[in-house]
């Protein structure tokens, strides 16, 4: 087999880390140089053409942010990927703002690699060439989503209307429906796409932290700070911070964030100096808004602020003719990634699939499909299904209930098989606990 034309620079004191991401690497069929230290990197920078630089931050000597600053002013162009074992917001911030294009922690699977291996080498030809990325893959794809039905293709319609210029943009939609990866889609389909992508969790940070990580603060504004801190709004600026579970931002940070949106200017915690921003903000949210408002723990005001466009991502139940794609995406995914081949799947088990309603949306279908691969021998049939799905299509009637509902009796059945550890069960349901804990007491 040939060997693709990219070469990429692998930079990391772990002789097993270099040794596990040259062997991904040749297989996904890209030439690979290694390097145990930044000095022996800038040689082979000197010597060698490099298409994508992939290096960890701590390391002897000289760390890894210093290599990326140096890449930076020599080759501008070359993409970077951080690969790291220490994560901290102070490190993604750090090497952000040093030109990283992404950030990886250290364990990953290989198909994590492969999607930020592709996406560094696609920004280095949009980079090179000014135009914008292709989004198109076929007539069923668009970014990274899938689909062909009306609901999705309502979407892409959306997205194509605010790609290209900074309308505050609010996606809603049920837990699992990809809100993110509509965001994303806004940010690195449109003219944008060279620009900060800063994604921030509201309900995972806590409250007391929230506002400071979100828009900075100055040395000696309260315990702890030791230094003067730019925050996620300020990495983003030029480009775009996506806000997810917008309705768990208490009320000083939705203030705060209400000024920066009207006065398009930040004002780190402890400063009276105004930092003016060029930043599109993106939030989104599960939650009622409009419920939490007449509840007085949202505010109206920047309800409207927010509401500028919105894209209502549909629940995987209001579009059941997207099923058999997405499945053979992930089927294509873990396969390659599990047993290093495709897997496939029967028609009644893929039929089991379309019919059941999913109230934990694409990301429950994926993590079934996961599970299915593990358990086959190269098909998914039956058997390799949870009695859960196939019980649904013996006793329709069972459908027949409101949305909380089912929603409720699914975050239970998780809870049981927790054994009712809360921590255990949001991580599950990809939630924080006061959204487990505001949904179980609806």
């Amino acid at each position: 087999m040939l060997l693709k034309k990219e070469n990429i620079l692998l930079v990391d004191d772990d002789i097993e880390i270099l040794e596990l991401l040259q062997r991904h690497l040749h297989s996904m069929d890209y030439h690979t140089y290694k390097a145990v230290s930044v000095k022996e990197a800038m040689y082979i920078l000197q010597d060698t053409e490099i298409d994508l630089l992939i290096t960890d931050i701590n390391m002897p000597e000289i760390d890894g942010t210093q290599l990326i600053k140096y890449v930076a002013e020599h080759y501008p162009d070359m993409p970077k990927l951080v690969v790291t074992g220490f994560p901290s917001i102070e490190d993604a911030l750090s090497v952000i703002k040093s030109g990283a294009l992404d950030y990886l922690t250290k364990p990953f699977t290989k198909m994590e690699l492969a999607d930020s291996v592709k996406k560094s080498l696609a920004h280095k030809v949009s980079h090179k060439t000014g135009y914008k990325p292709i989004t198109h893959y076929s007539n069923n794809s668009y970014a990274d989503m899938i689909g062909s039905s009306e609901a999705f293709q309502k979407v892409i319609e959306i997205i194509e209307r605010v790609k290209d210029n900074h309308a505050t943009v609010l996606v809603r939609g049920e837990s699992g429906t990809g809100k993110e990866l509509v965001a994303r889609a806004v940010h690195y389909s449109g003219k944008f796409a060279r620009a900060p992508f800063i994604a921030v969790n509201c309900g995972a940070i806590p409250e007391n932290l929230l506002e400071a990580e979100l828009f900075g603060y100055s040395k000696g504004a309260f315990t702890g700070a030791n230094e003067n801190r730019e925050g996620f709004f300020q990495a983003a600026n030029h480009g775009t911070i996506f806000l997810d579970e917008i309705g768990n931002a208490p009320l000083p940070v939705q203030n705060r964030l209400l000024r920066v949106l009207q006065e398009k200017e930040v004002t780190r915690i402890g400063s009276r100096k105004k930092e003016r921003l060029d930043v599109r903000v993106i939030a989104a949210t599960n939650s009622d808004l409009e419920e939490l408002i007449a509840k007085q723990i949202f505010r109206e005001d920047l309800y409207y602020r927010l509401t500028v466009v919105t894209i209502d991502v549909p629940p995987l139940r209001e579009r059941k003719n997207d099923i058999p794609l997405l499945v053979a995406k992930f089927l294509q995914k873990y396969g390659m990634e599990y047993k290093d081949r495709p897997t496939r799947i029967s028609s009644d088990a893929l039929k089991v699939l379309e019919r059941y309603h999913w109230p934990g949306n694409i990301r429950e279908l994926e993590n079934v499909v996961q599970r299915a691969i593990i358990m086959c021998d190269g098909e998914i049939r039956l058997p390799h299904l949870p009695d859960a799905l196939k019980y649904q299509i013996d006793f329709p009637e069972k459908r027949l209930k409101t949305l909380r509902e089912m929603e409720k009796e699914y975050i239970q059945k998780v809870l049981i098989a927790t054994e009712g550890n809360k921590t255990k069960a949001a991580e599950i349901l990809n939630i924080d606990r006061k959204t487990l804990r505001n949904k179980l007491n609806d």
